[in-house]
């Protein structure tokens, strides 16, 4: 079993995930807009824009991040949640980190840690909480 994070956004979520994927140096997301979804079932969610996303995932390589925009338009911000990322060394984690940070608050500026050589939390642009490290070092 893998835990997959699935995150919600108000029409910004094609934007964030192409933007996750360029930080992240993944490949770009595969992104299924609500057009895509048979027109029956489409009738039934009127107001719903034609290209808001209706799944997209983003390959992290170890594993994956879902999202959607939420078709009410009503999705909060991440309250009590975070999506942590250990990367392989403190320079790959000040890059991401300055990244997310960009546009974005840093609630915990990136550190060394007892238990990690950095550790920091940043909400990035579009409001998603991260909690960024590097792997401990040998």
């Amino acid at each position: 079993m893998q835990p997959i994070p699935y995150l919600f956004f108000n029409g910004t979520c094609a934007e964030a995930m192409a933007f996750y994927a360029s930080v992240l140096g993944t490949p770009p997301p595969e992104i299924m807009p609500f057009s895509a979804m048979p027109e029956e079932v489409r009738a039934q969610m009127p107001g719903v824009p034609a290209d808001a996303v209706m799944h997209a995932g983003l390959d992290t390589g170890d594993g994956w991040i879902y999202g959607s925009d939420d078709p009410s338009s009503e999705a909060k911000p991440m309250e009590g949640c975070n999506i942590h990322l250990s990367l392989p060394t403190p320079e790959d984690a000040r890059r991401v980190f300055d990244a997310f940070a960009c546009g974005g608050e840093v609630r915990m500026p990136l550190e060394p840690a007892f238990w990690a050589p950095v550790f920091g939390t940043v909400s990035d642009k579009f409001g998603i909480r991260w909690m960024i490290s590097a792997d401990p070092q040998d």
